[in-house]
């Protein structure tokens, strides 16, 4: 029986054959891409790792150098115990991000820098503006002064909140410390442009905000704080020197 081309019915069959076939399509395609794509997040998780510890690379280079320089990687609890038979890599921070703190597994990695120091390095997460937040703290092995910083974001506004992935404001973090004495006090970012921290007597445990970018810049504050940074709180206490 022939269809007529312009009957409803016609149309409709035309319509789902049509939804079907391209519905296929795109899930053939996701499918085939996973794997790069899984890939490609690695690979980036690496070099930002690596970038906390001053070692630039590229996605060609990224694994070799980090199984040159990364020498573990274990997740803790909340009370600083390593958690047996987490791989601490594949750790979902998203999913981390929803539990509660006291509930949380938190990778850690360990690595030496081109001069033979130890660093210990944190994975961080939080929320921004528009999306989500995160980056890596590396420590010295004193586990409380920073190294090196590195942050990124999936939508914040560029020029204003996507600053926090430039190196002119990541460069603020290093020498902070995170514990004014034995209290965790971690890194408070001062709203009101370049010097707001000085201005405020607080070079140990302060840098300025993005100017215009505030909600970004109180985001990533909590982010290194309450929101996240101090579930490892008890860990860094067990090893802090």
């Amino acid at each position: 029986m022939k269809l007529d081309t312009n009957s409803n019915l016609y149309t409709f069959i035309y319509a789902s054959v049509l939804v079907i076939a391209v519905a296929a399509a795109l899930a053939f395609t996701a499918v085939k891409l996973k794997p790069l794509q899984d890939k490609n997040v690695r690979v980036e998780k690496m070099q930002n790792i690596l970038k906390s510890i001053g070692v630039n690379t590229t996605p060609d280079n990224a694994e070799q150098l980090y199984n040159k320089y990364v020498t573990d990687a274990y997740a803790v609890n909340s009370k600083g115990e390593k958690l047996e038979g987490v791989n601490a890599f594949d750790v979902n921070l998203k999913l981390q991000f929803k539990a509660e703190p006291d509930k949380r597994v938190l990778p850690v990695y360990e690595a030496k820098n081109d001069k033979g120091e130890t660093k210990i390095i944190i994975p961080l997460r939080g929320k921004g503006l528009w999306g989500p937040i995160w980056g890596y703290f590396a420590l010295n092995d004193d586990y409380n002064t920073i190294y090196g910083a590195v942050f990124d974001h999936k939508g914040e506004t560029p020029g204003l909140g996507a600053e926090i992935a430039t190196e002119k404001f990541q460069k603020q973090f290093k020498g902070k410390t995170l514990f004014d004495g034995d209290k965790f006090v971690s890194i408070t970012v001062y709203k009101g442009g370049k010097g707001s921290a000085l201005k405020a007597g607080d070079t140990k445990h302060g840098v300025d905000a993005i100017s215009g970018g505030t909600i970004t810049s109180k985001g990533l504050e909590a982010m290194v704080k309450d929101d996240w940074l101090f579930a490892y709180k008890a860990f860094l206490e067990k090893n802090k020197k």
